[in-house]
């Protein structure tokens, strides 16, 4: 079987690297290892998605596939009354995000191992924020759409970062089949932001 960035527990040995990155004006330092998506620097997808997004500071905010971290963050940053629950099948990207939590002073966060919403349910957010795993498949990535909006508060979001050759028509289609309406926000070097409202 192959690893991928969205097993439960990869066996990829470690291979732990740090590096620094600038997101919407702030440095951050982040520690990153085998196993986990693009763990050499933040990727262009969740960089635009975090350029793009806008919730009131006093949001409570998801990260869906929250990887080691740099959505959920930045998104803790910016919700800087609210607060943010990041989630993530992935051990170790999970690991990893708790530690880039607190080397980066940011305690408005919690990093839960869940498989899709499975620790979340019954909660309730005014965003849900993913730049979701494509490799996992069609069927999951449409499960994400459409079991986050059973956790949205009403009027709530969900801001979504895909890329046109991955998928973007087809999640153009789901969102709007399963949300009072959507928008495309952004489009840039073949990816789309899209923000669909409950």
């Amino acid at each position: 079987m192959t690893d991928h960035y969205y097993s439960n527990q990869p066996r990829t040995p470690h291979d732990e690297r740090e590096f620094s990155f600038d997101l919407n004006g702030r440095a951050f330092r982040f520690v990153t290892d085998a196993g986990v998506f693009s763990r050499d620097r933040v990727d262009f997808g969740s960089l635009l998605l975090i350029e793009t997004m806008e919730f009131p500071a006093d949001a409570s905010v998801l990260d869906v596939g929250c990887g080691y971290g740099p959505i959920g963050l930045s998104a803790a940053v910016r919700a800087s009354r609210g607060w943010v629950t990041m989630i993530d099948v992935n051990e170790r990207a999970v690991m990893l995000a708790r530690r880039n939590a607190e080397r980066n002073g940011i305690e408005n966060v919690e990093v839960l191992i869940s498989d899709l919403y499975s620790e979340v349910r019954g909660r309730t957010f005014d965003v849900i924020l993913t730049n979701p795993p494509i490799r996992a498949g069609k069927d999951v990535v449409h499960r994400i759409f459409t079991e986050g909006h059973e956790l949205l508060a009403e009027g709530g979001q969900m801001w979504v970062v895909i890329q046109k050759k991955q998928g973007a028509p087809s999640a153009w289609k789901k969102l709007q089949e399963v949300y009072s309406s959507v928008e495309e926000v952004e489009k840039k070097k073949g990816y789309s932001i899209f923000r669909a409202y409950k």
